[in-house]
């Protein structure tokens, strides 16, 4: 009985299974989709913890799309931290599973080659972690980047780099695709903020303890304090470590971590890690922190503790949400290209290619699939979840600051706003704080911002290179004590350095090491000097160094603290005033002879406008000649005697006196300047080189390239090394193996004129250099600081002290503009004078010429006459101008007379001459034709007994004499 009733309840438990079968059968109408899962889960915990939050996401989003047809089957697969393995999974995936997606694989490395099997497979490939940049150049269509691209980040770091005003960063990063992806953004965007790189540490995934602290002795050698370091966690971890026992977490350090670096330590802090990384700031990407998401770690973390009860302790990190959201939106997109094409395409290949690359299908849903993923939007866990181009945007990351036992939140970065203190996803940034994040707890516990330099812990002061100068040591002078085996550096630039030194807000400890060879002598010119700094032999050069542009390109200069140029020495040289023709040097030859015939053409002019009306200006022929060429000269010193009558005569005189007096009281005043002022031998650089004259330079300078740039021949050029040298070379002369001229700096002519300017000056002739400067290694965080405060002490009192400690006062010596380059006049000067005066007279000239046709021509010219030739009737007009005009306007004592009648036209008659003026004699009226008024004077100075006036000009003298014409 009891035997029955067992098999009684058997047989009710066995049709109620098939009856719950048929059932479950009927209801489950959804069609499984094989996807591949590529991750490191052997030993790595951030795999166990993506593949649990892409097995919830599964479990999620069917559970509230439960109408949906498709069902994604994981076909899990362990790349075990392996390239290779990575690549032989996938392949085994799309080979023989025909997965219609794969997500993973986990590192950058392992992505490299799968993305190109899911391209020749037509297999999309979504990948959480891989995030180096190097991934986008393969320009794959099916690999989707399921987070964000490293390049995302570097503006945010450059933006702390920029905020903190720091100008230089050393970044450390793993040897490998990962750590190699991100460097060209990250120095693009620091250059971008005007800040320097360098140096590049390199530090390989596979370095040991011993490595790491040899690369940070490197570190420490150098200036720079400002790190950022990329790397996965488990090599930071070690590097943090290493660092803090050599004493690099110490006050003065900046560290910058990259996200996946912060997200690897600071997601599930160690508190053994953290102690070590104690100030170091990081950046993460900006995840909204949200209902959903609080509910998830709440459900994620019983199941992961269900799942694997000997792991203690494990945190959800960014890895296992973007897994998570990977799933949904494969899922997503999966239903959306509907439920048929889940096949392959067999490759047809020969017998011979039995490779499993060569028999590698195409699936026939890829096309679709890569469509739908590209269209897929949705809202998860990380925030707004979409692909452009196959890339996640980011809008925002977190800056962290890691104290105590984990990371604080201190501000925000976002594109458009950069750093903020506060971030609000549904209406943009609100900053409430001038730096836009919080107060900064830097490593050594302080929250004062570090320079981002330090001097070299491994070299306790700067070596500060000087030159060592055989001459002109007013400007750094070595000296050398053999007995205490010590050196004296002095001078004027080290005093202006010393003086700026002082003055900077820190403490700044430096030596002075010459530029010497054992025996104490300079070891090379200021070019090799220079380069000593590039060389990392010198960390500073300090001295008289000129600013020029090709050694610029290898190091910096602070701004100028002393003003300099290229100009030219000369002699100067007196004048033979001995010479019997020295009166002639205050003019050129063409002004001379100008002005000669200018003398006798206004002479000539004035003698044509008078000679008709004008008694003074008649008379036998050389009388006349002699005339012209006594009134025109004797206006030099104004001591003309004949009055001029005509109004044209007095316009073309009063012009003529005007040119007369300039040319004279120039000529006294370059007379006078050439019997006081030396002059220069040369006046100008080209006249050096059309003459071929010999020049010197100082030795082993920039100036030899100057000259030859102009144009001077190398054989015309002498070097000296001292201004004695120099003297020397211009005692013997140009051409007897001396030098016509000197080329130097101008601070260096000033000290030689100082000594000499009695004999030597300077022409204006200076070529502008970039003046004396002092050199720092390219990009050295020195310059700026420096700079600012020469150009402190320059507005100050300072450097005029310092200057006339070492110059002297160098008023004394005249400036060189005082002796002048040429005093002797040309007419360059005075053509426009010359101008002046010969419009005018030839105006005038070309007046009287047509009132005297006009007038007389009718007669002589009339055209009655047939038989006259125009050669005779020229000459009649001619005979005409010559003779006396008495029909123009006489005036005698302020009295005007009337016309005294026609000249009689024989040339014998006799006639009366009234104060110079003759009339005819054969007119018997002429006597009595004489105005009362005249009379009337005449008998009062008879009556009264005047005694007759000693000027004959002055009164009306008439007497007979013979008519000349």
């Amino acid at each position: 009985m009891k035997k029955n009733h067992s098999k009684a309840v058997l047989s009710f438990f066995f049709c109620v299974k098939i009856l719950f079968t048929g059932m479950g059968m009927a209801e489950n109408t959804s069609i499984p989709v094989n996807v591949g899962v590529v991750l490191d889960l052997d030993s790595d915990l951030d795999g166990r913890i993506a593949l649990s939050c892409i097995e919830m996401a599964l479990s999620d989003f069917y559970a509230t799309h439960g109408d949906y047809k498709t069902r994604l089957v994981l076909n899990t697969r362990d790349s075990m931290k392996d390239v290779v393995g990575a690549a032989a999974a996938a392949l085994d995936l799309i080979k023989n599973v025909e997965v219609q997606a794969i997500i993973g694989p986990t590192t950058s490395m392992q992505a490299n080659f799968v993305i190109d099997l899911g391209e020749k497979a037509r297999v999309p490939i979504l990948s959480f972690s891989a995030t180096s940049p190097s991934l986008t150049s393969i320009k794959s269509t099916y690999f989707f980047r399921a987070t964000l691209n490293d390049s995302t980040q570097v503006n945010a770091i450059s933006a702390l780099v920029q905020i903190f005003k720091w100008r230089e960063a050393v970044p450390i990063y793993v040897d490998n695709v990962y750590g190699e992806g991100i460097i060209p953004y990250l120095i693009d965007a620091l250059q971008a903020v005007d800040a320097r790189v360098p140096y590049r540490s390199v530090i390989s995934p596979s370095a040991t303890d011993e490595q790491i602290v040899e690369e940070l002795y490197k570190l420490m050698g150098m200036h720079t304090r400002v790190f950022i370091v990329h790397m996965y966690g488990s090599l930071g971890t070690r590097l943090f470590a290493k660092a803090k026992e050599i004493g690099m977490m110490s006050e003065g350090c900046v560290w910058i971590m990259t996200d996946g670096l912060t997200a690897d330590l600071l997601s599930s802090p160690n508190p053994s890690v953290t102690r070590t990384m104690q100030g170091v700031l990081g950046v993460k990407p900006y995840v909204p922190s949200t209902k959903e998401l609080q509910d998830f770690r709440v459900r994620w973390k019983r199941k992961f503790q269900q799942d694997n009860p000997y792991i203690i302790d494990a945190e959800l990190n960014i890895y296992g949400l973007r897994g998570y959201d990977a799933a949904t939106a494969l899922a997503l997109a999966v239903e959306k290209a509907g439920t048929t094409n889940f096949g392959f395409r067999k490759a047809s290949v020969s017998s011979s290619s039995s490779t499993d690359l060569a028999t590698l299908g195409v699936s026939f849903n890829g096309p679709t699939l890569l469509q739908a993923l590209s269209n897929t939007s949705f809202k998860g866990l990380t925030g707004d979840y979409h692909f452009v181009d196959g890339q996640l945007q980011s809008p925002a990351f977190r800056i962290a600051n890691v104290n105590g036992n984990g990371g604080r939140e201190i501000g925000f970065w976002t594109p458009k706003e950069g750093l903020v203190k506060q971030f609000v996803a549904s209406n943009g940034t609100n900053s409430n704080s001038v730096s836009g994040i919080s107060t900064v707890i830097f490593p050594g516990d302080t929250t004062a911002v570090p320079k981002g330099w330090g001097l070299p812990t491994k070299e306790k002061k700067l070596r500060i290179g000087v030159p060592v100068k055989s001459s002109l040591r007013q400007f750094v002078d070595v000296t050398r004590y053999p007995s205490s085996n010590t050196t004296i550096v002095t001078g004027f630039c080290i005093d202006v350095f010393d003086t700026v030194v002082k003055t900077l807000p820190y403490d700044l400890p430096y030596e002075y090491v010459p530029f010497a060879k054992p025996d104490g002598k300079s070891a090379g010119t200021y070019d090799d000097l220079v380069y000593q700094v590039y060389l990392k032999n010198f960390d500073a050069v300090v001295g008289d160094i000129t600013i020029l542009y090709s050694r610029s390109l290898f190091i910096d200069y602070t701004l100028p603290f002393m003003e300099s140029g290229v100009s030219v020495i000369v002699p100067l040289e007196g004048h033979n005033i001995e010479n019997a023709w020295f009166f002639l040097k205050p003019l050129t030859w063409d002004l001379w002879v100008s002005s000669l015939l200018f003398f006798v053409f206004i002479g000539f002019v004035v003698w044509v406008l008078e000679h008709r009306i004008n008694g003074d200006f008649r008379g036998p022929a050389s009388h006349q000649a002699g005339t012209i060429l006594w009134f025109s000269f004797s206006t030099m010193v104004f001591a003309q005697r004949e009055r001029v009558v005509s109004n044209l005569s007095r316009v073309v005189v009063i012009i003529w006196c005007f040119v007369v007096l300039i040319l004279t009281q120039s000529y006294t005043a370059s007379l006078s300047s050439l019997l006081t002022v030396q002059q220069l031998k040369v006046t100008d650089v080209n006249e050096l080189i059309k003459k071929g004259e010999y020049v010197g330079y100082h030795k082993d300078s920039f100036i030899l390239r100057i000259l030859l740039g102009l144009g001077f021949d190398k054989s015309k050029l002498i070097a000296y090394s001292s201004p004695e040298e120099c003297l020397e070379l211009f005692s013997k002369g140009s051409g007897n193996g001396g030098i016509a001229a000197a080329f130097n700096e101008v601070p260096y002519i000033k000290v030689f004129l100082s000594k000499y300017c009695s004999k030597y000056s300077m022409i204006d002739a200076t070529l502008n250099t970039g003046g004396f400067g002092f050199v720092f290694p390219k990009g050295s965080p020195l310059v700026p600081d420096i700079s600012r405060a020469i150009l402190n002490m320059i507005e100050g009192d300072k450097m005029k002290e310092i200057q006339d400690k070492w110059f002297g006062n160098q008023t004394s010596c005249p400036d060189s503009g005082t002796s002048v380059s040429s005093n002797t006049l040309s007419i360059k000067s005075f053509w426009g004078l010359f101008l002046i005066a010969g419009i005018a007279a030839l105006s005038a000239l070309i007046i009287f010429i047509v009132m005297f046709v006009h007038q007389e021509g009718r007669v002589a010219l009339r055209p009655s006459d047939s038989t006259t030739s125009i050669w005779s009737k020229i000459r009649h007009l001619f005979s005409i101008f010559n003779q006396r005009d008495f029909t123009s306007h006489i005036e005698v004592n302020g009295i005007h007379l009337p016309s005294m009648g026609m000249a009689s036209q024989s040339g014998n008659s006799a006639h009366t001459e009234i104060h110079g003026y003759p009339s005819s004699a054969g007119c018997d009226t002429s006597r009595n034709s004489q105005s009362p008024q005249v009379k009337d004077n005449q008998k009062s100075n008879v009556n009264h007994e005047t005694p007759p006036r000693t000027d004959q000009r002055s009164n009306a003298i008439i007497h007979q004499r013979t008519n000349s014409y």
